[in-house]
């Protein structure tokens, strides 16, 4: 384990993904220093493994539980000049070890809805001193800036610098890939649809809505994309009980004429699945999950839907609705009606698609203010 670089723990895949760009600056800006990357989740480890294979100064491995001996030691074999959290994961111990070796702690791209925040404030106890040991928060928005300010954390040291997840670049490698991987399955005139990060309970109104779908356009394409790889094989499963001729990624098998549904059961691959797409739904959506990352397939100029349950993306969900790239749905039915209109109405699709690609410019600049002040922090080190 190399030591006395940077420290960044990205609890899971949303996580590493929004943490890609900044870590990928990083190692430009601090050209002599390892980073070591951490999460809490096999699919965080795969993604950060995926992103960072070919980079020999990035370290991997699982933040140990959150206790004080286990913080300690963690710590003192990696000994960081600095640790960064993405978004949300706080934990008492690291920060308290952290603040004990005078290590500044920078909460990034961060986050906290008010569910979250009255979770917080039930244990003020813990969260006020953990808060106030912290060097710096780089806060989305301003209501999410004065939700850590009431829970302790000291004014002077929280900022809204945005959201780093508008600064997401599309690699035009990604776009042509995918292009030609159309040509290859003859699918360049199929009407092609993706539901992207899918959770128990939406995978039968998703199927239910493509059903409806085939009616009116037979040689429709879906592609589900399940959140969690532990369900694959039970929504394969699903896929199949239904009758929908089904292929799965991961084997490799070209998608026919014959094939309705393309199963996503691969890893770091979702921004790829997203360019083989012209409409895009969002999952964690249907269920109360609070949604999942609304501006991946808008950075792709793709029409964006949703279900309405959105409430851990509150104010990138009114800043596309507000610019009409974004469309809810409640139910299987207004989901497959929202889909159609959009393959039977291309000039509104592409104007929700130029709609979300406005919103992602406009809101750009995130990353940049991030690294400055986490450039601040290590030029006092």
């Amino acid at each position: 384990m190399q030591r006395g670089g940077i420290w960044v723990h990205a609890v899971s895949v949303g996580e590493s993904i929004a943490a890609a760009p900044m870590i990928r600056s990083l190692l430009v800006q601090y050209p002599q220093l390892p980073i070591t990357v951490t999460c809490m989740t096999p699919t965080g480890s795969e993604r950060i493994k995926a992103l960072f294979a070919s980079e020999p100064r990035i370290q991997h491995c699982y933040l140990p539980y959150d206790l004080p001996w286990a913080a300690a030691r963690f710590l003192d074999q990696v000994q960081p000049r600095l640790g960064i959290i993405m978004e949300t994961e706080l934990w008492p111990n690291h920060i308290h070890q952290c603040f004990l070796r005078g290590i500044p702690v920078v909460l990034a791209n961060a986050r906290l809805s008010e569910r979250s925040a009255r979770g917080y404030a039930r244990f003020a106890g813990l969260t006020r001193p953990m808060l106030a040991e912290m060097a710096w928060f780089a806060v989305q928005t301003e209501a999410e800036a004065k939700r850590f300010r009431d829970l302790g954390a000291r004014p002077e040291c929280v900022a809204v610098t945005g959201s780093i997840k508008f600064d997401l670049s599309i690699d035009p490698q990604l776009l042509q890939r995918a292009a030609q991987q159309r040509e290859q399955w003859q699918t360049t005139q199929r009407p092609v649809w993706i539901a992207a990060s899918t959770h128990a309970g939406e995978d039968e109104s998703v199927l239910a809505a493509h059903r409806t779908l085939l009616t009116s356009h037979p040689d429709a394409l879906l592609i589900l994309v399940p959140r969690h790889p532990e369900r694959f094989d039970s929504v394969h499963a699903l896929c199949q009980q239904q009758g929908f001729a089904t292929v799965r990624r991961s084997t490799g098998q070209a998608v026919t004429a014959d094939v309705s549904v393309l199963m996503g059961d691969t890893m770091g691959e979702l921004l790829f699945l997203y360019a083989l797409a012209d409409i895009a739904f969002v999952g964690g959506s249907l269920v109360p999950n609070g949604g999942h990352n609304l501006l991946e397939p808008a950075a792709l100029a793709m029409p964006v839907l949703s279900g309405p349950h959105l409430f851990n993306f509150l104010e990138i969900a009114a800043m596309l609705r507000k610019a009409g790239a974004l469309q809810e749905v409640n139910d299987a039915a207004a989901l497959a009606t929202a889909v159609q209109g959009l393959f039977d109405q291309p000039q509104q699709a592409r104007n929700m698609a130029d709609a979300g690609l406005a919103v992602m410019k406009a809101n750009q600049g995130a990353l940049q203010r991030l690294l400055d002040g986490i450039g601040r922090l290590m030029g006092k080190r």
